[in-house]
């Protein structure tokens, strides 16, 4: 059953024409993937469906009923403000219960100085459970996954899965939309595309229908190139005959008119082709596929400057009375991709912008190799100026920067007209792709990205992972998409219990080695219950065999023999299994 039927949407900013008649009917349960290069128009459709945004025309149709929307925005559209009033709204009780879910802790005893200092990750934990709070029928989110960590990700999989109301949601986190989306929609030309299924599903059939599409047009081109060429040669032999009947002085009467009957009839037989030509593209068009933008980056680095490039010695770091870290030691050597993870709030911004020289020592010493030249991409790509163009922004003045700028934005997939307009007028994508553009225009020795793919459209996603293989120099990365760290981390810092430790491995088998760990602590616990739940069983039939059954002391013995036999059985089952 539609719960919202959307027809014809069209909406312009200027003279840029964003949606150019989109059309969506949404089903109670609906679990819906929105999907899109940046600057297709996504969030635009988001705020249009919340009400935040009028669109210039077309209909959005409820079918006369008020439905309760939850809007989750990106992170970077809430501001301190908007978290102080939630702490004392309506819905504070089913916030702070979603909120504790999500592993946030002490929601209620945030004060204002403390909201100024949430970690993107903390802003949207604390606005998911603001949208959880209000019993939404609609949920429309913008990025949910975005600084979110693994703990955070699992309870919004688990909670959709159980969510009887239907949601739309942007995400360019794959694994996510796996497992969540039961449809996707595809934004592009300003106009919607459906797919049933999730992503991996939904590219799957794209790719089925592009190359059934690119067959269809290249049929349809090779029967239009057979038709032109008839249509030629028809051309030729009319033009022929009406320059034969004009020979006067050497045709008579009779032969004038042949050729002049002649011409006409292949004037007829090309006017017939060219109208069967135009039928055929009209009733059985079939457009060339659209191309999609090419994405290509390029990093240059510096040569070698040493081994260790950052060490860490005795390490705390504390705001007022809140500790995030201390009594950690760790290193950085040239050439290694290191990854850092640990809860949201854990503090690993902190220790990046400690490493730039944003942030100071609390206890301890940090030492970074001064001679290191440092490119740094942080998660907040709302920093830009909005009121110039990106080649102002980055203060680029010289022809062959600008050019290479141009180059390099190019090779991101954006055109010309894109990279001429103001910030303020480009989606959060489009500016981390700037910024990106920048950090490539360097020559780095450490790079430093925080969530470089918040933001970024999949094919950029997958890209940039290419690339960032193949960088030689030494990269930094935060990222709570689990599949880009896995691919990229060949060792880890790891942010667990006020601590930052290195670990010689990757993500995928720092988890199986913690699996493991988990697995064999579990079975020593068990070895130890069976072990004292022995000692006990003994000790009772120790008793037992001195009594006889007619003593009253004899049934209770029993009776505490047969439970202890009861755990006895259940531990072995469990250690079996």
């Amino acid at each position: 059953m539609n719960i919202v039927k959307i027809r014809s949407i069209f909406k312009n900013f200027g003279e840029k024409e964003i949606l150019k008649g989109a059309s969506l009917d949404i089903r109670a349960g609906d679990k819906i993937g929105l999907v899109g290069y940046n600057g297709t128009g996504k969030t635009t459709l988001l705020r249009i469906l919340a009400g935040v945004l009028s669109q210039d025309s077309g209909s959005i149709d409820t079918f006369g009923k008020q439905l309760t929307i939850g809007y989750l925005q990106q992170s970077v559209d809430y501001t301190e403000g908007n978290f102080a009033s939630m702490m004392h709204g309506e819905g504070l009780k089913s916030a702070l219960e979603a909120s504790s879910r999500l592993g946030f802790k002490k929601t209620a005893d945030l004060e204002r100085e403390r909201l100024r200092h949430l970690s993107g990750g903390e802003k949207l934990k604390l606005a998911l459970s603001e949208v959880w709070a209000g019993n939404p029928q609609l949920l429309i989110l913008d990025e949910p996954t975005n600084h979110l960590d693994l703990q955070g990700v699992n309870w919004l999989v688990d909670e959709l899965a159980k969510f009887h109301g239907a949601a739309i949601i942007v995400s360019h986190d794959r694994y996510f939309l796996d497992r969540t989306a039961n449809r996707v929609e595809e934004l592009a030309a300003g106009k919607l595309e459906s797919y049933t299924g999730n992503y991996t599903a939904y590219r799957e059939e794209k790719k089925g229908r592009r190359e059934a599409q690119q067959h269809q047009y290249e049929k349809q081109q090779k029967y239009k190139d057979k038709i032109e060429e008839q249509i030629d040669n028809l051309k030729g032999w009319s033009d022929k005959a009406h320059n034969d009947s004009r020979k006067k002085e050497r045709l008579k009467l009779g032969k004038k008119e042949y050729f002049r009957m002649k011409a006409k009839k292949k004037d007829v037989q090309i006017k017939s082709k060219m109208k069967r030509l135009t039928a055929e593209l009209e009733n059985n068009k079939a457009d060339k596929p659209l191309e999609e933008p090419g994405l290509f980056f390029e990093f240059e680095n510096a040569d070698k400057r040493g081994k260790r490039m950052i060490e860490a010695s005795h390490l705390r770091k504390s705001f007022g009375g809140s500790l995030l870290f201390q009594d950690s030691s760790f290193y950085v050597k040239q050439g290694e991709k290191v990854g850092l993870i640990g809860p949201n709030g854990s503090g690993k911004t902190t220790l990046l912008k400690m490493i730039l020289g944003e942030q100071g020592v609390s206890e301890g010493s940090l030492w970074v190799s001064p001679a290191l030249k440092i490119g740094y991409l942080s998660q907040d790509v709302g920093d830009l100026p909005g009121n110039v163009t990106p080649q102002e922004a980055l203060n680029l003045s010289s022809r062959e920067d600008i050019l290479s700028f141009r180059s390099i934005c190019a090779g991101l997939g954006m055109k010309e007209e894109t990279v001429s307009q103001k910030i303020e007028n480009l989606s959060l994508g489009q500016r981390t792709r700037i910024k990106l553009a920048g950090l490539l225009l360097d020559e780095t020795d450490l790079l430093i990205l925080d969530e470089p793919t918040n933001h970024l459209d999949l094919p950029a996603r997958e890209q940039l992972e290419e690339t960032l293989l193949s960088f030689k120099g030494t990269l930094l990365l935060v990222s709570h998409d689990a599949y880009f760290m896995e691919k990229l981390s060949d060792k880890l810092l790891v942010f667990q219990h006020q601590q930052v430790k290195r670990h010689e491995e990757g993500l995928k088998d720092f988890i199986e080695k913690k699996e493991q760990n988990s697995t064999a602590s579990k079975q020593e616990d068990t070895k130890n219950d069976l072990l004292i739940i022995e000692t006990k069983l003994a000790a009772v039939l120790g008793e037992l065999s001195l009594l006889q059954p007619a003593d009253p002391k004899f049934q209770e013995l029993d009776k505490e023999f047969q439970k202890l036999a009861s755990e006895k059985r259940a531990l072995q089952q469990k250690q079996n299994k």
